[in-house]
């Protein structure tokens, strides 16, 4: 995928990976679009990214929200090339029993319902020019476990399965991928690791390998369960 007129459009764009693949994406050319819920964030990156850059304000949760921001993406930047479901949460550290009901659910919503609606209401454009790759962020924890991270490996081990399904359903010429990223220092990894996610590489330095990773995907991909370098 070159760069020339080429649109890359990344969830949970504010901060950690999603905020360092935009720098890194944008530094190379593309045109990328991009969303997260804090206003305040978004605002700041429409500042510092001048057109042809957007981004907006949107829960990957609130199913109108993402068709709102599928709409303006579609509408003012271009149907994505490459769309990436990066958006997530993880609960916090508990043996399974006790993660309370409101705080599994919102994993679910956020980890497997946002990939869905965001991919419902971007593919029909993708479909319609027979072209792009859509990257699942999984983990190391959708292909494994770890005790007191249950909800956010079942979220996971989904989007595993979601992915391969959708492969499979896909016509020539495109790709569904699932993507570990690897394991990086981001706010998600201190919440479980504490003062050791330290000794892990930063969102930026991970972006400088990853994105060319990313840009070089293709439909011969399609249905890979990847690892980012």
């Amino acid at each position: 995928m070159s760069a020339a007129e080429q649109t890359v459009c990344i969830t949970g764009c504010t901060r950690g990976l999603g905020l360092a693949m935009v720098r890194e994406f944008a530094g190379r050319g593309y045109a990328v679009a991009g969303c997260g819920r804090s206003r305040e964030q978004i605002d700041a990156l429409n500042a510092e990214f001048a057109s042809p850059h957007r981004f907006y304000a949107a829960d990957t949760a609130d199913d109108a929200s993402v068709g709102a921001f599928a709409a303006g993406v579609l509408a003012e930047v271009g149907t994505p090339r490459l769309l990436l479901n990066n958006a997530a949460l993880i609960n916090a550290n508990a043996p399974l029993w006790e993660v309370g009901h409101e705080e599994f659910s919102r994993v679910v919503d956020v980890n497997i319902k946002g990939v869905h609606s965001v991919i419902r209401h971007f593919l029909p454009a993708m479909l319609d020019e027979r072209r792009g790759v859509i990257v699942n962020f999984s983990s190391g924890w959708g292909r494994s476990t770890s005790p007191e991270v249950a909800p956010y490996c079942a979220t996971k081990w989904a989007i595993e399965g979601l992915t391969r399904a959708l492969a499979q359903e896909l016509p020539a010429g495109m790709a569904a991928v699932a993507l570990n990223p690897g394991i990086i220092n981001t706010e998600m990894l201190q919440s479980c690791m504490g003062a050791s996610a330290d000794s892990y590489p930063d969102p930026e330095e991970w972006a400088r390998s990853a994105v060319p990773f990313l840009i070089r995907l293709s439909a011969s991909d399609n249905g890979a369960a990847l690892t980012a370098p």
